[in-house]
């Protein structure tokens, strides 16, 4: 992947640097060292600071997940199957508010539902990503403070996409997408798709 950066972590090794700054230098460093080894997630840095350091990365996934389902007009409808569809092709965005590393600055992770065109693009089809409506892409991680670093946030978005992480209840920490959620719930388990 492409990255806009023509520094590295390396240039603001004996820079003075400001807490945010030095937060920004730790997340992109954690990247480097935390993804080099996974062929499936490939990152790059989407935007900068004035300063030169990352505030935004896309993240693809080359992982098989569901990314919708057959008959979704019909979901919940009694009787009908609602089977699962597959991409192998994730693009998700990560941005980081000005207020980041605060507490009500905490990363902003999306899944991509359109290219650059305006085209469609898979993305999803999980209870803790919403899939329907206006906030579709959105990902809630469930994550228990704002050092948690990206990596950690990048790995278990992963965990999501093989299924291997779900919150399909109706309950604390409740799912991001409730029609999802249900599917899981009353289609997925039962048959064994997930």
């Amino acid at each position: 992947m492409e990255t806009p950066c023509s520094l590295s972590p390396t240039h603001f090794r004996d820079k003075p640097l400001s807490g945010r700054n030095r937060r920004l230098l730790y997340e992109w460093q954690k990247m480097e060292e935390g993804l080099s080894a996974r062929s499936d997630i490939r990152w790059g840095v989407k935007r900068t600071n004035a300063e030169g350091l990352p505030v935004s990365y896309l993240v693809d996934y080359q992982i098989r997940s569901i990314c919708g389902v057959t008959d979704v007009e019909r979901l919940g409808e009694k009787g009908v199957e609602n089977k699962p569809l597959y991409a192998d092709h994730f693009r998700m965005i990560i941005e980081l508010p000005d207020a980041f590393p605060c507490v009500d600055g905490a990363p902003e992770y999306r899944f991509l539902t359109e290219d650059e065109e305006g085209n469609p693009l898979p993305h999803p089809w999980h209870p803790n990503i919403r899939f329907f409506g206006s906030m579709a892409g959105r990902v809630c991680l469930n994550r228990t403070d704002t050092f948690t670093d990206l990596v950690w946030g990048i790995k278990r978005v992963a965990t999501y996409l093989t299924y291997e992480r779900y919150h399909a209840l109706s309950e604390p920490p409740y799912p991001e997408d409730l029609q999802v959620a249900s599917w899981v719930i009353r289609q997925a388990e039962p048959q064994g798709w997930i």
